[in-house]
């Protein structure tokens, strides 16, 4: 048995054929087969209308995960690794820029807050330099107005990770 797969395009065009039962059928269908894909169909239907208060629920959800940091370095590697692939589930979901920029700065400013000041062990420091070069080129995208708006809380956490962290140097970072 040979499977064809069909571009988005393709699949669009037959949709549109199909009654308003029948595709909520398929939804349905879809949803039973993997996790993530209930997880966007109910963000979709029922937070996607309020998406500051969404983002908002994510953050207290990050900052409850890193309270709960464990203190050992791998381990606390682990749990840092989970806490960003909740949040590109996240920033997935809601498919905007600026969503994305809230929710890493969030990230990073519970990473200084939670984490030890005398971080030494390298998977650590990384994941937080990764997640600042990131935010660095997701504002370089945005409109000029839009970027303003961040270069002030990008900023004043790369002074606040120089302040902390011997090793982290914001001069590289800067915008």
């Amino acid at each position: 048995m040979n499977s064809n797969t069909f571009g988005l395009g393709d699949i669009k065009k037959e949709l549109q054929h199909l009654s308003s039962l029948q595709i909520a059928d398929l939804c349905l269908r879809l949803a039973r087969y993997k996790k993530e894909n209930k997880e966007l169909l109910a963000y979709l239907l029922f937070e996607a209308s309020d998406e500051h208060g969404f983002i908002e629920k994510a953050k207290g959800e990050i900052g409850f995960m890193f309270s709960q940091l464990p203190s050992h370095n791998y381990t606390a590697a682990k749990t840092v690794r989970k806490i960003l692939r909740l949040i590109t589930k996240y920033t997935k979901f809601m498919a905007s820029k600026e969503a994305e920029i809230d929710l890493l700065l969030s990230f990073c400013r519970n990473y200084l807050q939670y984490s030890d000041r005398k971080v030494s062990y390298k998977p650590l420091r990384i994941i937080l330099t990764r997640q600042i070069l990131k935010i660095k080129d997701l504002i370089g995208k945005l409109h000029e107005d839009i970027q303003a708006d961040y270069l002030e809380h990008y900023n004043s956490l790369l002074t606040e990770a120089e302040n902390k962290y011997p090793w982290f140097y914001k001069g590289e970072y800067a915008l």
